[in-house]
């Protein structure tokens, strides 16, 4: 049975197009993939607490050595770690704010990139001092854009910190097979966001058959 987890990153409700286009794919794989387990995990409209300096002690200290106190502080951390090592597919819904990723998916990635359990830190090996340890699963990101030409070549890419930093941080943990589905033209609506948005549902209906 394949395993799939759904981060819904949007902070807006209803209103949200990177949520309905979610919906709807996890929808059309569900129809499609009946033998698959769909969980989701919220981070847009549930604050995630922020790493602190208690985070990062407890994350850099023998796990074997960790006080109580220490545990406690990964707690968190430590279910949303797991919840990803068991899944075979990611999904990461998200718009672009600010040219960057929403908050609470930022503190999701804080809490998820762990050394000694999303990846192993090698200085001794220049050739290769990180090392992923989620390997073996696919990744997928929708997300919306207010404006137009944010992906590859286009003439605001270089503005782009979204996906393309998600892109990086799972690339880092181990997940290299990533597909971006994206709807620009938000801002502006009329005609070129619908055919924006109606090519990201013709995308995500032929990945619902696959992924």
């Amino acid at each position: 049975m394949k395993k799939i987890l759904a981060i819904q990153g949007s902070p807006r409700g209803e209103r949200s197009h990177s949520r309905r286009l979610l919906d709807h794919f996890l929808q059309a794989l569900a129809a499609e993939q009946r033998d698959s387990d769909i969980s989701r995990r919220e981070v847009g409209r549930i604050v995630l607490p922020p790493v602190t300096e208690g985070w990062v002690a407890a994350a850099f200290h023998d796990p074997c050595e960790r006080s109580e106190a220490m545990r406690a502080d990964l707690a968190l951390s430590d279910e949303l770690v797991d919840e990803l090592l068991a899944t075979d597919r990611l999904v990461i819904a998200a718009p672009m704010y600010n040219f960057g990723v929403p908050s609470g998916v930022k503190a999701w990635i804080d809490q998820i990139v762990r050394i000694g359990r999303t990846f192993d830190f090698t200085p001794e090996d220049p050739a290769s001092q990180y090392k992923p340890r989620v390997l073996g699963k696919r990744g997928l990101i929708i997300t919306t854009r207010g404006d137009r030409g944010y992906g590859p070549d286009g003439a605001n890419a270089r503005l782009n910190h979204a996906d393309t930093h998600l892109r990086d941080v799972l690339g880092l943990i181990g997940i290299t097979d990533v597909e971006v589905v994206a709807v620009e033209n938000d801002e502006f609506g009329g005609m070129a966001f619908e055919a924006s948005y109606a090519m990201a549902q013709r995308r995500l209906a032929e990945l619902a058959m696959d992924f």
